[in-house]
């Protein structure tokens, strides 16, 4: 069992339409509470919630190594305040709890959980209005118009799409921007910046020996089809004429690198995940802050986007990578 030293006060109530809501300290990724905060949530004595916890870990419904921990906890006891280890649990077992607890409140719940677990199965994906809030609708448009744009058959996968628009942040991309050419055509960060195509191929190769010790690539991975592939892309992107760079911004430059390896495939192997990890090396190297808008699932997306767009779309694709990266 884990063991912790100490927790901020982590408050639980239950929503009018059975779903559970929290506040707290989100640091560890999860959400822990104690007994005594279950059966407040699902209206029931602590007993009750003993016992079903009791049950869902001796099932082996739930390891118990991973869902539970010991917090150090304030307590009142009597004048005195009292510092001790207190059982937490995580929202595995809280969720499994609901399933088990017979009260109005745990009815509630279940029914909003298997509304909410019907349409994750039906649209693959759920939204929390909430959270969206009035931009709810623009979000679906969203969700919708990126939707359209990938082929029958594609394999990108929903939630994916989700983290891609999530990255547009206020712009909301839309389909109309996309269809009538509305997106952006130049970056926003306009400085010097050298690269030398030595240092992303050595680069690239710390990466390839990363993935080939965690048996996720072989040796033919960014293995050039022709060599100076690489370096080809890095004179085009950073060609000039007239004493101007053609592509004249940081995150023009950046967008281009990562669809010319995804288009080009200068390599025999790995071709879309060695243009992720150029775009993302590239933005690292011009100090340009992007952690909070691209996830991995939404630079998954974008990249699989621009493997399976048509050459006409090109600039398309980099107006959407464009719109990724506006400040």
């Amino acid at each position: 069992m884990k063991r912790k030293k100490e927790i901020k006060e982590v408050v639980i109530y239950q929503a009018k339409n059975g779903a559970i809501e929290f506040r707290g300290d989100f640091a560890s990724e999860t959400i822990w509470a104690n007994q005594k905060q279950i059966a407040e949530v699902f209206g029931v004595e602590r007993s009750v919630v003993t016992k079903h916890i009791r049950n869902i870990l001796k099932d082996g419904e739930i390891d118990k190594e991973s869902t539970c921990a010991k917090f150090a906890q304030v307590q009142s006891e009597g004048k005195r305040l009292i510092k001790r280890e207190v059982e937490f649990y995580n929202l595995d077992i809280i969720l499994a709890v609901g399933y088990r607890t017979k009260s109005a409140r745990a009815v509630e719940f279940r029914k909003w959980a298997t509304k909410i677990l019907k349409q994750h199965i039906t649209k693959g994906y759920t939204i929390n209005k909430k959270i969206i809030g009035k931009h709810y609708t623009e979000f679906i448009k969203a969700v919708e118009g990126v939707q359209k744009l990938l082929p029958k058959n594609n394999s990108i996968p929903v939630e994916n799409i989700l983290e891609l628009i999530k990255s547009f942040a206020g712009t909301w991309f839309s389909l109309e921007s996309y269809d009538e050419n509305k997106l952006p055509e130049k970056g926003f960060t306009k400085k010097e910046l050298s690269i030398q195509a030595d240092e992303l191929y050595s680069a690239i190769e710390k990466f390839k020996k990363e993935l080939v010790k965690k048996k996720e690539a072989t040796e033919l991975f960014a293995r050039e089809r022709k060599t100076g592939g690489l370096e080809g892309i890095l004179g085009n992107v950073f060609q000039s004429a007239f004493g101007r760079d053609l592509y004249d911004s940081l995150e023009s430059k950046a967008a281009h690198i990562l669809y010319f390896i995804v288009k080009d495939h200068p390599f025999s192997d790995g071709n879309k995940r060695t243009g992720a990890f150029a775009f993302i090396w590239f933005l690292n190297k011009a100090g340009i802050f992007y952690r909070s808008k691209i996830t991995p699932e939404a630079l998954t997306a974008i990249t699989l986007l621009i493997a399976e767009s048509k050459p006409s779309d090109k600039d398309r694709m980099i107006g959407i990578l464009l719109l990724m990266l506006k400040k």
